[in-house]
């Protein structure tokens, strides 16, 4: 009889409890939980459940990672909100709050050290920047073009904004602007001006996907610190999407493809999309923290305009993953 020690050289190990440095293709059995396990790669990205948001809104923004992430600012359904709430990959709890209530804003940077920046306001849209140190938010510089449902990335030193909308100063936006940690500069104007779109990377080597010019897009565009150019496109026109990672490996996720929200997810290599596995829920005007391979999404509305507490964490293609052995 075949055993698969005859077939691998070696025996399935009898453990009390999974290994800490386990490499893929690893069988054991774990004699407290009496389970057979092994350590395999995925082969598509998977969505699970976290823990949910102390408040629910939409149109607020994130940032950080999947295990140390970030929330702020957004609207509740019934008010502009200046909450901030920190991630630990289980559970969220209270941070200070933003200086000054908004929504639609942009962010960057990550949980001990991000970057608030724009939006809408009880008195009006905004150009003016928050800084937080992990524990309370301090004015940062102005930027020079007052704008919301526009998008960012970066870090809090090095941060990115870049489109947006103001009907005051002329509707749509194409403006980019750079963060040095002090103070705001002008850098190259983006193709087509739009709102409401999604950005993550670096703010030498940006990522614009998505968003509303006349009509909804699924145009790309990629920023190298001086100049954008043209990328793949998506292949779902969305906007009021959710979308993290870098210039060459971001995930874009939900939104609203009008009138429909979505709930479909795709992965960029720098060079085109490919669809992955869709969130549980359809759902738009999400925040998002974290990189393609361990994502983080939270907040939104659904096909309604009730905002939702939900949490949910993307697991890339390619990572390892423990997966209980099962007989039927």
């Amino acid at each position: 009889m075949t055993t698969y020690y005859g077939l691998y050289g070696q025996k399935v190990q009898y453990l009390a409890s999974d290994p800490t440095d386990v490499q893929i293709g690893q069988v054991w059995y774990n004699s407290t939980s009496a389970v057979l396990k092994v350590r395999q790669v995925t082969t598509s990205g998977t969505w699970a459940s976290g823990g949910n948001l102390a408040t629910a809104r939409f149109a607020l923004s994130g940032a950080g990672t999947q295990t140390a992430g970030l929330a702020f600012g957004g609207y509740t359904g019934t008010a502009i909100t200046a909450a901030t709430e920190e991630y630990d990959g289980s559970a969220w709890t209270t941070g200070g709050n933003l200086g000054t209530a908004k929504n639609s804003l942009a962010g960057a940077g990550t949980q001990t050290a991000a970057l608030a920046f724009g939006g809408d306001t009880p008195g009006g849209i905004t150009a003016a920047s928050e800084e937080y140190d992990g524990t309370s938010w301090t004015a940062g510089g102005t930027m020079a073009t007052p704008r919301f449902q526009f998008a960012g990335c970066g870090t809090q030193t090095a941060g990115l904004g870049f489109g947006g909308y103001n009907p005051g100063t002329g509707g749509l936006k194409n403006e980019t602007e750079s963060y040095n940690g002090t103070s705001w500069t002008s850098g190259g104007n983006m193709g087509t001006a739009r709102r409401l779109h999604a950005g993550c990377g670096t703010n030498t080597a940006a990522l614009s996907f998505g968003g509303f010019i006349t009509t909804v897009s699924n145009a790309t565009e990629e920023y190298n610190g001086t100049s954008w150019t043209a990328g793949g496109n998506m292949g779902t026109a969305r906007y009021g999407l959710g979308g993290v990672g870098i210039q060459t490996a971001a995930l874009a996720f939900g939104g609203s493809s009008y009138p429909a929200t979505v709930a479909n997810s795709e992965l960029y290599d720098g060079t085109s999309w490919s669809s992955t596995t869709s969130m549980p829920s359809a759902r738009k005007n999400l925040g998002g923290a974290g990189t393609q391979a361990a994502g983080l999404g939270f907040g939104g509305n659904g096909p309604g305009p009730s905002s939702v507490t939900d949490t949910i964490e993307f697991t890339g293609p390619g990572v390892g993953t423990t997966k209980t052995v099962t007989v039927s």
